[in-house]
């Protein structure tokens, strides 16, 4: 059995855009997980993982590992600290978003049909087939046919 660290993680990506910048490990691949994926995002102060957003068909865990980072959700904000876990269910109750700074886990199901909403920006995104689309632009079930 494979084994990693996420105290001393192999960052094998990054995001540099701007608001969205931090260092990432996949650390469910690491281990050769298959079922389960988990990966650790280093934040910088300010820095948040990805957009405001919740799954229809995927549980999410955020696993506090270092830091001070504020938890956005259906609430509002909250900082959490080192040793702090959280269940986002599926559906607009588990919508989040993580700000640093710190360092964070989050874990999931590996699930290849799914369907996120981002609530700020009003749109969709597909799995797979990677499409996102503006729930806007939303037509009836017989357009076309």
């Amino acid at each position: 059995m494979r084994r990693t660290n996420v105290f001393r993680p192999e960052f094998d990506h990054a995001s540099e855009r701007d608001g969205y910048r931090w260092r990432g490990a996949r650390a469910g691949k690491a281990i050769d997980g298959s079922q389960i994926g988990a990966s650790v995002y280093e934040l910088p102060d300010g820095e948040r993982t990805y957009p405001y957003h919740f799954h229809n068909a995927m549980e999410e865990w955020l696993v506090v590992l270092d830091g001070t980072p504020t938890l956005r959700d259906p609430d509002g904000e909250r900082v959490l600290r080192r040793g702090d876990v959280v269940c986002f269910p599926t559906g607009p109750a588990g919508a989040h978003q993580v700000r640093g700074p710190g360092t964070v886990m989050i874990l999931s199901a590996n699930r290849s049909l799914e369907v996120n909403e981002y609530p700020d920006s009003g749109k969709i995104a597909a799995r797979p087939g990677g499409g996102v689309f503006r729930k806007a632009d939303t037509v009836d079930y017989w357009e076309g046919e």
